[in-house]
C-alpha cells in the first residue's frame, strides 16, 4: 500500500511539473484602451468581429466571443521565441476563426487561442474588461 501511496505522489508531482514550463511568448506589461465607435474597430460592434490593435509584441488581435465577452491575443507565435518571423498571426482568408502563422505553419483558434496544428502551445491572452458601450481595456 505505502509504494502505490508512494508511486503515486510521485506520479502527480512528474506531471505538475511539466504544466509549469514557462510559455514561449513573453509577458510584458500594458494597459490601454479603444474605443468601438472608431471606424478601425467597426467590426468588434458584432458578435463574431475581429479588429487587429497596436500593441503587445507583434500586435493584437480581439475576437468578439458574444455580447459581452471579449478576448485578445498575442499576434507573436508561440513558435517563433525568437521572434525572427517578419509577420505575426494574421487570420485565415478561408476560415476567419483561424490565425495562421505564415513562418512555420502552425494554426491557431481564434475563439479560444488553443492549438490547431504545429504547436503545442496555445496563444498568449491578453486581459479585457468592456465597460458596456464603447470602451474596451486591454491590459496584461
Amino acid at each position: 500500500m505505502k509504494i502505490r501511496i508512494f508511486l503515486l505522489i510521485f506520479l502527480l508531482i512528474g506531471v505538475s511539473c511539466k504544466k509549469n514550463k514557462t510559455h514561449p511568448v513573453p509577458s510584458i506589461a500594458f494597459d490601454f484602451q479603444i474605443d468601438l465607435t472608431l471606424p478601425s474597430y467597426q467590426d468588434l460592434n458584432s458578435v463574431g468581429g475581429w479588429a487587429y490593435v497596436s500593441g503587445g509584441i507583434k500586435g493584437i488581435i480581439v475576437y468578439r466571443q458574444s455580447f459581452d465577452v471579449f478576448v485578445a491575443w498575442e499576434r507573436m507565435s508561440p513558435e517563433d521565441p525568437e521572434n525572427i518571423c517578419a509577420t505575426g498571426l494574421t487570420t485565415d482568408s478561408t476560415n476567419f476563426l483561424q490565425l495562421n502563422d505564415p513562418c512555420s505553419s502552425a494554426r491557431f483558434s481564434l475563439y479560444d487561442g488553443s492549438p490547431i496544428a504545429n504547436s503545442s502551445w496555445g496563444l498568449r491572452k491578453y486581459e479585457t474588461t468592456w465597460n458596456g458601450s464603447n470602451l474596451l481595456r486591454i491590459y496584461n
